[in-house]
């Protein structure tokens, strides 16, 4: 146990005497400024101590590409900096790796090949595959132009074969697009996938920017009032002609021409000629005759000895006549 330990805190003093080595230009702030290593502590990086669970795993590298990618780190430096984070099982399994493999050191070692032994040790065969198919399915969808490169480079890195060309790694990332975008972009040819980042993110720029015009363009030439009209017309119920019940009242006719050319008399209800009105004078209306009443008029008697109608009958249906 002692020399385990002993040989855990002479790895950790080598890779802390490596960091804080003179690094070039780019990778320091200034003159004097802080190294790489310490730029890296100040992040807290997360340990890693070779759990058997594959998304721990997987968690662990995106958390340390994260930082990576917030310090500037250059890729030499890279695996220093992530084997400095492994502990226990992970720590004896990298120590173990550079005694065999990569002569305590000697030999360099690039992040890509880091990346593939990491994955081959503690992320299951299975669980590649099932990565590698997310990768070949993959699609914008409902994502930003970065939202769906930050998916796209992270699911890239279990299908190597597939986008170690970076025309081909374009091409894939296109494809993914929505249909909107990918039909305008299928026909260029990118060279990498940053340049085909670009056009997909000027052209939704120049996407909202038209659909804002046009939207404000409607909302301009659209009359006043207009959806208001419209839901008046969607509640308005159409007319419908009244029948007429045959249990309507009717009320009586004030005195006027018939089309006969007739007044019509407002005391008969009826019209007549002359001026004289016989049911007014109490006359005969049958004969005009003041000696008595049509139900004794002669005429009537006549009538109906000859098989004519009763005397009632006949003065419902006798004709207006006028003056005799």
């Amino acid at each position: 146990m002692q020399t385990q330990t002993h040989t855990q805190a002479a790895l950790q003093a080598q890779l802390e005497a490596q960091a804080q080595a003179p690094a070039p230009a780019p990778q320091e702030h200034g003159h004097g400024g802080p190294s790489i290593m310490e730029r890296f502590k100040r992040m807290a990086p997360p340990s890693f101590k070779g759990e058997s669970q594959p998304l721990l795993a997987e968690s662990w590298l995106r958390e340390i590409e994260k930082i990576f990618r917030a310090i500037r780190c250059a890729e030499e430096d890279k695996v220093s900096l992530a084997t400095y984070m492994l502990q226990e099982r992970a720590d004896v399994w990298w120590s173990s790796l550079l005694r065999t493999r990569f002569e305590d050191g000697a030999v360099e070692v690039a992040w890509d090949e880091f990346l593939r032994l990491f994955r081959a040790k503690f992320v299951p065969e299975h669980i590649q595959d099932k990565m590698e198919q997310k990768f070949l399915t993959l699609t914008q969808g409902s994502m930003t132009a970065l939202e769906y490169k930050a998916r796209f480079a992270e699911l890239s890195k279990y299908a190597p074969h597939i986008v170690a060309d970076e025309r081909r790694k374009a091409k894939k990332f296109v494809m993914g697009l929505k249909p909107s975008l990918r039909s305008r972009l299928v026909a260029f040819d990118h060279h990498t996938l940053d340049e085909a980042l670009r056009a997909v993110c000027r052209q939704e720029r120049e996407m909202e920017q038209y659909l804002e015009e046009k939207k404000a363009s409607q909302k301009r030439s659209a009359p006043p009032f207009q959806w208001q009209d419209r839901k008046k017309a969607a509640y308005r119920s159409p007319q419908r002609p009244v029948a007429a019940s045959s249990q309507q009242t009717v009320t009586p006719r004030s005195p006027g021409v018939r089309p006969s050319g007739k007044k019509e008399c407002p005391h008969f209800g009826r019209e007549h000629g002359g001026t004289e009105c016989w049911k007014l004078a109490g006359k005969c209306l049958k004969c005009g005759s003041s000696e008595h009443q049509i139900r004794d008029c002669p005429r009537l008697q006549q009538g109906v000895q000859r098989g004519a109608p009763a005397p009632a009958a006949a003065a419902a249906a006798a004709p207006v006549i006028g003056r005799p």
